[in-house]
């Protein structure tokens, strides 16, 4: 049987030093690779671009799209202003991520959205966000942690009934490195998970399509944790039509 073809969306990295500064590479950190590979499927990179037919061919060969974690998201994608504590962002990262979004629910293809790919998949359809944890009321757990990057942090409550509880059976801890949250859910996603202190963890999108979004890093635990190995083997099977 033929292994479904993953798109990872990928990120623009600006070469700081040397002969090529200045130069930007297109990239994906290597967890998300070996994730899918373990779990069934042919992991393709998808590199930013800003040509809608281009994006559009690139989705279309796919079996299921992943949002790759990556910089800060530009505010004014959400109607917002830039605060003190915003972190970089690539408007033109964002623009791709966002128009690749959109292709890929329109051609109905699963999509899982990884740490900032939770936080764009809710803006591309008219979610906002807190551009630092420190703007939530009642936000009390660190989710930026300094810890190595497989290593469980903090618990969070599973939905259930949701597609991840389906998966999971159940709460789960999870990783944490990021400082922005989800503020208003888009409309036609769900809340399927949340930290202790209220924070989003999961959202999922209404309807038959596998379209989930998470705030950890299950590819960097997918090695050593059953529980995250799963949530890719159930999108894997997601995208390849066996559910």
């Amino acid at each position: 049987m033929k292994k479904p073809l993953i798109g990872i969306l990928g990120n623009l990295l600006l070469v700081e030093n040397g002969v090529f500064a200045g130069m930007e590479r297109s990239y994906v950190n290597n967890d998300y690779i070996e994730s899918v590979k373990n779990a069934g499927g042919v992991p393709i990179i998808i590199p930013p671009l800003e040509c809608i037919d281009v994006i559009k061919a690139q989705i279309n060969i796919l079996d299921g799209v992943i949002i790759s974690g990556g910089y800060d998201i530009n505010p004014l994608f959400y109607g917002d202003e830039p605060r003190e504590k915003l972190g970089h962002v690539h408007p033109l990262v964002d623009e791709f991520t966002v128009k690749a979004i959109k292709v890929a629910v329109q051609l109905g293809k699963p999509i899982l959205g990884i740490c900032k790919g939770i936080q764009i998949l809710n803006v591309a359809f008219g979610g906002t966000l807190y551009q630092d944890i420190s703007y939530m009321p009642g936000a009390f757990v660190k989710h930026s942690q300094n810890v190595e990057r497989h290593a469980a942090t903090h618990s969070i409550e599973v939905e259930k009934g949701s597609k991840l509880y389906q998966i999971t059976q159940g709460d789960i801890q999870v990783n944490s490195f990021h400082h922005e949250v989800l503020k208003d859910v888009a409309q036609g996603f769900k809340v399927t998970a949340r930290a202790k202190d209220g924070v989003v963890e999961a959202i999922e999108k209404e309807g038959e399509i596998f379209v989930m979004g998470v705030q950890w890093h299950p590819e960097m635990m997918a090695a050593t944790n059953e529980k995250m190995m799963k949530l890719f083997e159930r999108f894997i099977d997601e995208a390849g039509g066996k559910l």
